[in-house]
């Protein structure tokens, strides 16, 4: 696995702390699934108020990777001021940034995403941009300071896995020495599993974890899935043919006449 900023991860599964039906479940999901980050929102967390607290205490119990995010930020002004926030209240440079440029597919606007990125990485943060596959725009964050790639795999909270393949493994042929993050649209362990037999590094996810009747068991399910597409691609796997190929050798058959 590509170090994230110097940060080598025990394993490559970020989870969200979003909507669980009480702070136990969440508890027991990080638990059951060992990922290595968690994303948290500032939204989730206030200053003043208890509940707040606790959240961040909760978070702190679970002993891993803050990577807190701008959620729901629509310009680069209030994606910067929220960045600033978080960085004060979760202490870390690392920043999950997000500009959302369209209502129904939470799309990025990757004109302000490449702006906000700039000033942040200028400004000392670490950036990790959710992104779609255009390779272009890949190309724009990098040169803006990112030293990761955090493109879609389909809209948030969608559940439909990996929309452009040829486009993610585009991604990670043009840029193989970038970490690359699957984040958002993945519903199921084998979507998971796909996105690591295609090479990337992690995979971010929220909703099917949180919003499954276990959900402690679909974070354990999600990162078996994840080691096991990661041993997939580490072993070298046998390419696509177009037509069939014998697995059983023909030297040594008895022929009959």
């Amino acid at each position: 696995m590509r170090p994230f900023y110097g940060e080598t991860l025990a394993n490559g599964l970020m989870l969200g702390t979003a909507q669980y039906p009480s702070p136990k479940v969440l508890s027991d999901a990080f638990a059951r699934s060992g990922a290595a980050v968690a994303t948290v929102s500032l939204r989730r967390e206030s200053g003043r108020d208890r509940a707040g607290q606790d959240f961040w205490e909760l978070i702190r119990a679970l002993d891993v990777h803050v990577l807190p995010n701008t959620a729901g930020c629509h310009s680069v002004k209030e994606a910067v001021t929220t960045a600033h926030m978080a960085r004060e209240v979760f202490d870390t440079r690392w920043i999950k940034l997000e500009v959302i440029g369209e209502e129904d597919t939470l799309q990025p606007d990757v004109f302000g995403l490449v702006e906000a990125a700039r000033i942040l990485s200028e400004d000392g943060f670490q950036v990790f941009p959710y992104t779609t596959e255009d390779l272009v725009v890949a190309d724009r964050l990098l040169r803006a300071g990112c030293e990761v790639l955090m493109p879609w795999g389909a809209p948030i909270g969608s559940g439909m896995g990996l929309n452009n393949l040829f486009g993610l493994r585009a991604m990670r042929a043009h840029f193989p020495d970038v970490p690359l993050v699957i984040d958002a649209g993945i519903g199921l362990p084998s979507h998971a599993a796909q996105a690591m037999e295609l090479g990337f590094d992690a995979v971010l996810l929220n909703t099917a974890v949180a919003k499954a009747g276990d959900p402690a068991a679909m974070a354990e399910a999600f990162a078996t899935a994840i080691r096991a597409g990661q041993l997939a691609a580490e072993a070298d796997p046998m390419p696509p043919r177009d037509m069939a190929a014998p697995s059983t050798p023909l030297i040594g058959k008895a022929f009959l006449e």
